[in-house]
């Protein structure tokens, strides 16, 4: 019978001296069984550790695939007058140092926050905490209100603890006060115009933000904010002109060079001053 169970614990020296010599000389037959079983991967033998006064166990290494560092485990038996020992049990364990699987958890407690899809059910679990029947009192006014008017309302809402435990997410949530979006805000959401506070035992503490260009739909902590806030205003001077600024120093000034017609030109005015300079008498140079 093979089977896997927990670790093996390795026999201290006084034990191993207390086993029986019919039992410590039976490793070739549990070796012998092992190879019986045809399984494969029986490998060099480890020890013999004491059970009781009729019986011990080997132990040899298990060279499966996969199974590194695990031990093939033969408990062998004999009645206090018997002088032959016979095969009791065959199991495959986790030696110290094997690899072995994580603790199994279920599946119910692996399921994580983004986790579910569309059409996909998840059932609360029996007995959770977060919920009360709706005709209990929880603790919340305007719940209860609803909630005890018989044959109204919800067949469940939320329990104390289900409303704390909410509460202390949102604020160490993303969108709570001590995220870096709240800490370089320049007001809070309690003060915005797009808060909208929940109802009933929440209202103090939280909101749902109306401001598409902010955290539209999240659940804010009051204390939470950002640079959208109704009150936000802008520096003065901020914004761009109209028409860009003229700058004549940025202006380079260009020469265009004279036509041919316009160097005759003024070649011939040129001359015809330096002829009636030269016969007036008293004009001077």
């Amino acid at each position: 019978m093979v089977r896997q169970t927990g670790g093996v614990s390795v026999a201290s020296s006084d034990e191993r001296a207390a086993v029986r010599p019919v039992l410590t000389h039976a490793a070739d037959l549990a070796r012998t069984a092992l190879l019986e079983l045809q399984d494969g991967g029986v490998g060099d033998y480890l020890d013999v550790a004491y059970e009781d006064e009729c019986a011990a166990t080997h132990r040899f290494a298990a060279d499966l695939p996969g199974y590194r560092g695990w031990q093939w485990v033969v408990v062998v038996a004999a009645g206090p007058e018997s002088d032959r020992a016979t095969i009791s049990e065959i199991a495959l364990l986790p030696g110290p140092d094997a690899l072995v699987a994580p603790e199994w958890i279920p599946w119910d407690q692996r399921i994580r926050p983004g986790d579910l899809s569309a059409g996909d059910l998840l059932a609360p679990s029996a007995g959770d905490p977060r919920l009360v029947p709706g005709y209990v009192a929880n603790g919340d006014p305007e719940v209860d209100d609803v909630a005890l008017a018989l044959g109204m309302g919800r067949r469940q809402v939320m329990s104390l603890e289900g409303r704390l435990d909410a509460a202390q997410r949102w604020h160490d949530g993303d969108f709570g006060p001590d995220s870096d979006m709240a800490k370089a805000a320049p007001s809070t959401c309690e003060l915005c115009g797009f808060y909208l506070p929940l109802a009933g035992s929440m209202r103090a503490s939280f909101g749902v933000c109306g401001n598409e260009m902010a955290a539209d739909g999240h659940v804010v902590d009051a204390m939470f904010g950002c640079g959208a806030h109704s009150d936000t205003t802008l520096p003065s001077g901020a914004g761009s002109p109209q028409y860009d600024a003229y700058d004549d120093g940025a202006i380079e000034v260009v020469e265009q060079p004279q036509s041919q017609s316009q160097a005759e030109g003024v070649g011939e005015s040129g001359s015809a001053t330096e002829s009636a300079a030269a016969e007036d008498p008293t004009s001077t140079s």
